[in-house]
């Protein structure tokens, strides 16, 4: 594919590099998203320091970190899983009824994407309680995502070590995304990456199509699709299921 193409607005809000679209949907065999912020609608982390008084304090360490200002992600999530110590677990699914929404487009994109015989991995420096939450509402195939440690009822602050490893990054997203193609038996070429922080810039470097969705300014410049307005569906205006 050609490196060539300059960035063009294709449609307002809808930012394309390197390709003239439209492509096909059914050219791809896996679609790859993080979760926070590009799935659903908040930040998790954020929400569930609310309940210990210390959304803006996360918050902050959060934003930089996407921004690229925090380079180490694997240390910005133990501070602040660190100031989660003592946070009721309960706190998790109040956040799940009462803040966590699915984006516009969500549903539409991944049924399409379903539909033309696509694989789904969600793959999230996100938690546990939530991604699993998110892949069964929207039938994903794959999940992987970082667990909080729990005793007695509430967070002891630690992030829990799993079979892979221990915290789902940017190194351990774009290794997951090339386990599953992989898996699948398919290349690196035929997978999407959709995300919105700078952790997600490893896999979706390796995919054969990068989105990015309301995403940060270092994330824009460097996806082939910059969905900047509107739902994830618009994904759809440049691969499409029936592009001849």
């Amino acid at each position: 594919m050609s490196n060539t193409l300059p960035a063009t607005e294709y449609a307002p809000g809808l930012v394309v590099q390197q390709f003239a679209p439209p492509l096909r949907l059914s050219s791809y065999r896996l679609i790859a998203f993080d979760m926070d912020s590009t799935l659903i609608n908040i930040e998790c982390i954020d929400e569930i320091a609310d309940a210990a008084g210390k959304k803006a304090e996360v918050a902050a360490i959060t934003e930089a970190t996407m921004r690229g200002e925090i380079a180490d992600f694997k240390e910005s999530l133990r501070r602040r899983v660190a100031l989660l110590d003592g946070v009721p677990v309960s706190a998790l699914q109040r956040v799940y009824d009462e803040r966590l929404r699915l984006n516009p487009g969500a549903e539409r994109l991944v049924a399409a994407c379903k539909a033309a015989g696509l694989k789904v991995l969600l793959v999230s420096g996100g938690f546990t309680f939530f991604a699993n939450r998110v892949r069964d509402r929207l039938g994903i195939d794959f999940v992987r995502s970082n667990l909080l440690d729990e005793a007695d009822g509430r967070l002891t602050g630690r992030v829990a070590p799993q079979s892979w490893g221990d915290i789902c990054d940017g190194a351990e997203k774009r290794r997951t995304l090339l386990e599953v193609a992989s898996l699948l038996g398919i290349a690196p070429g035929e997978t999407i990456a959709v995300g919105d922080g700078a952790n997600d810039l490893p896999m979706m470097g390796e995919a054969g199509l990068s989105v990015a969705f309301h995403a940060k300014p270092k994330v824009r410049e460097r996806a082939m699709v910059a969905i900047n307005e509107g739902g994830l569906d618009r994904l759809l205006d440049v691969l499409q299921p029936d592009a001849g």
